[in-house]
């Protein structure tokens, strides 16, 4: 399983709760531009519209840009294939106030790209400061017992 895209921002803002996986929805010249690791999921997150689930923020730049059609937009919304279950539930939690959905990685699983994202909380700037104030602590600690 080769991970092609990550999101590692979003495991500093967000308290992430709860982990999905979907199957994407891209044309055939995204897949091979993602397979090159060109996609970017910074700020990309999922939202729920008619019943369906799309991943909107995430830029995936053409394969070759002289072969690209000439509308085509590298931002656009991809729709997310999820069974009826999973939505119905995403969009209560999305309903839910505080919740977010925000994308985490693209990878491949056989031959398919798979988006995993997570049902997540926003962190307070207080708690971001803590957990980096605890990881400072565990790291000076494992250097302090590396040298005993």
């Amino acid at each position: 399983m080769a991970v092609f895209a990550q999101n590692k921002k979003a495991y500093h803002d967000y308290e992430i709760l709860e982990e999905y996986e979907a199957g994407i929805e891209l044309k055939g010249f995204e897949v091979k531009s993602v397979k090159l690791g060109r996609a970017s999921l910074k700020g990309a997150r999922v939202v729920m519209r008619g019943g369906e689930a799309f991943l909107i923020g995430a830029s995936i730049p053409s394969y070759q840009a002289a072969n690209s059609p000439d509308n085509y937009d590298p931002e656009r919304a991809r729709r997310l294939l999820l069974n009826k279950k999973e939505i119905n539930k995403l969009i209560g939690k999305e309903q839910e106030k505080g919740l977010t959905l925000p994308a985490l990685s693209l990878y491949n699983k056989g031959r398919l790209v798979k988006l995993k994202f997570a049902v997540a909380r926003g962190k307070k700037r207080r708690d971001k400061r803590e957990e980096i104030r605890k990881r400072d602590l565990e790291r000076d600690l494992k250097r302090s017992l590396k040298y005993r």
